[in-house]
């Protein structure tokens, strides 16, 4: 490596938390995979932070058999009797906040600062979830007498989650909660480029719930694509891109698989003439998700300002940009991390040169930064494009990095009709004072979670998920609950 004595120092930081098992969880124990191991790698410096099993389908087929038998005797456990454990698996996240959030940072790059949120956010959806076992309620149709008709809600069996890379530790923890309240059992696959807080996750719960209650199963296609295919998997979600959500669909159409998908998004931020222009500006940066390196389903990446207000807008989104600057993502002091993989940084620079090619103006960033201390890892400078065109590939196509597209817009049909032009429809944030702009726009717009006023932020019990390809199904609310059971109609004649 270029720097052996800042890669040492890293090391040396990590060696007391890093997970001691690197194989499979299923059936309540650590198993040996059969499809081997594989390098898992730090992205701020490029270096091997240990092996991470690589799950075959026999692998999976010896996991999704350990969660069927499980899920016999998981379903019987009374609901509040299973919201109490799941209320343990939150105490034990929180009080693993710090190595969980290292682990992160250290893995797939996001600032550890921020990482620490991910972990306590996972905490709070398992507690949400555990609140809500109750909910899980039927209906009785009258009859007349001598009859009585009622609904139950059961649970599926076993349920397999695919989650991202952007929040490992968000993503693989707080996406349990809602098939265990259910009463299903679950295979949790976590992101293939950062596994590692997956791993000391199962160390930190292991003995909270029953043996194959919980399975963790880590790999890359082989492992996702016998998941979904598994005839004893009847419910599949994914967090991801929607390459890999139409491709989940086929797979799980052969055998009718309930499934849900959380997608992609090209999101739009929009600024009317009237908005309170220093809050407008610090809420399409704050959309943009920099400290995630704009590796976010939700950034706004188009920014559309009224003309009346584009030059004092665009000034302020330059200057606020340029806080953000990449740096070591275990360093409390980072403001923005790392690409998670060659690969995802090579499609951002990529970008970055269409952008350039199609005519956009580069107004900051559009490079790796100067530091010698990072010329080892996938870091990219957050970078603004302006003079875009809505035809251009950089204000259709979701990039995945830190590259926001600013649209100067005029007439409110226009531009209602640009912002809908994407294939995607995941959210939106509306910047405006009046109160018929926020509703017209709010209306106008396609996509399934908007902002007005605001940028970003999720909201305990507010169901998330998008329009046309950025989804399908909700998840984060009591939406997501229910989705986890299905519907069961007893007609007793008396």
């Amino acid at each position: 490596m270029g720097h052996p004595r800042e890669t040492a120092s890293l090391r040396s930081q990590l060696d007391p938390i890093l997970p001691r098992h690197r194989d499979l969880y299923y059936g309540g124990e650590w198993r040996a995979p059969r499809g081997g191991h594989r390098d898992t790698l730090c992205p701020a410096t490029g270096e091997t932070l240990g092996p991470a099993a690589e799950a075959s389908a026999a692998d999976v087929a010896a996991a999704v058999g350990s969660a069927h038998r499980a899920f016999k005797d998981w379903r019987r456990v009374k609901p509040l009797e299973r919201a109490a454990m799941l209320k343990r698996l939150a105490e034990s996240l929180r009080a693993n906040v710090g190595d969980l959030a290292m682990l992160d940072a250290a893995n797939c790059g996001n600032p550890i600062q921020k990482a620490q949120r991910d972990a306590l956010v996972a905490a709070s959806q398992i507690d949400f979830y555990a609140g809500l076992v109750t909910e899980m309620k039927g209906e009785t149709i009258p009859m007349g007498e001598g009859v009585v008709n009622l609904s139950v809600r059961e649970p599926y069996g076993v349920c397999a989650r695919i989650v991202a890379y952007n929040h490992p530790i968000q993503f693989t923890a707080g996406k349990i909660a809602a098939p265990l309240a259910a009463g299903n059992t679950i295979i949790m696959k976590p992101p293939y480029q950062a596994p590692l807080s997956a791993f000391r996750l199962m160390e930190i719960v292991d003995g909270i719930l029953p043996p194959g209650v919980l399975n963790i199963v880590t790999g890359g296609r082989e492992c996702g694509e016998a998941l979904v295919t598994h005839p004893l998997v009847p419910r599949v979600s994914l967090v991801g891109s929607v390459p890999t959500g139409r491709a989940i669909m086929k797979a799980g159409a052969d055998r009718l698989k309930h499934v849900t998908l959380e997608l992609g998004g090209k999101n739009a931020c929009i600024i009317y003439p009237d908005a309170e222009i220093d809050k407008a500006i610090a809420g399409a940066v704050n959309g943009m998700n920099f400290p995630w390196c704009g590796q976010s389903c939700g950034s706004t990446s188009r920014l559309f300002i009224h003309e009346s207000v584009y030059d004092k807008v665009l000034a302020g989104v330059l200057d606020a940009t340029r806080h953000f600057k990449p740096g070591i993502p275990t360093d409390m002091k980072t403001t923005m991390g790392a690409i998670v993989s060659l690969a995802q940084f090579d499609k951002v620079m990529g970008y970055i040169e269409i952008g350039k090619s199609e005519g956009a103006r580069l107004a900051c960033g559009g490079k790796r930064p100067e530091d010698p201390l990072l010329s080892n890892g996938w870091f990219v400078e957050p970078t603004v494009f302006t003079e875009v065109e809505q035809t251009m590939r950089i204000a259709n196509e979701e990039i995945f990095g830190p590259v926001l597209s600013v649209i100067r817009w005029r007439d409110e049909e226009a531009m209602f009709e640009q912002v809908n032009a994407v294939e995607y429809g995941l959210t939106c944030s509306i910047w405006t004072t009046g109160l018929a702009n926020a509703h017209r726009a709010a209306s106008r717009v396609e996509a399934g979670y908007i902002w007005v006023n605001h940028s970003s932020q999720h909201f305990p019990g507010a169901s998330f998920g998008g329009y046309k390809q950025s989804g399908i199904g909700r998840e984060e609310g009591a939406d997501e609950l229910l989705s986890y059971t299905q519907v069961k109609n007893i007609n007793i004649t008396l």
